[in-house]
């Protein structure tokens, strides 16, 4: 079933400057092959709900493995019979706010 998720992976407890770690958890989605899309506080997966969520562990163990406590924030949309909704939903806000859509139910 497609999901798509929107997920905040941060090591805790080991300074102020986390780039380097972070860039460590997006690497890893990154190389998962499945759409992704990085902004400064989460990273949104799309695909499979099993492919997500592996992707999510992997992505936490990365840190975890090397022994750094480790928070996830995660916010999942399971939405039956649609794709590409990592783009579609932006699109879609956009065309609202450009005026190119009607009102809606």
């Amino acid at each position: 079933m497609n999901t798509l998720v929107a997920v905040a992976i941060a090591p805790l407890g080991i300074g102020d400057e986390l780039a380097s770690e972070v860039a460590e958890v997006v690497n890893v989605i990154r190389a998962s092959g499945l759409p992704n899309r990085t902004t400064s506080m989460f990273t949104e997966i799309e695909g499979e709900w099993d492919e997500v969520m592996r992707v999510v562990k992997d992505a936490t163990f990365v840190l975890a493995s090397k022994g750094i406590r480790t928070e996830v924030v995660l916010k999942a949309d399971v939405r039956p019979g649609y794709t590409d909704m990592i783009n579609a939903k932006v699109e879609r806000m956009n065309s609202f706010l450009e005026g190119r859509e009607g009102h809606e139910e």
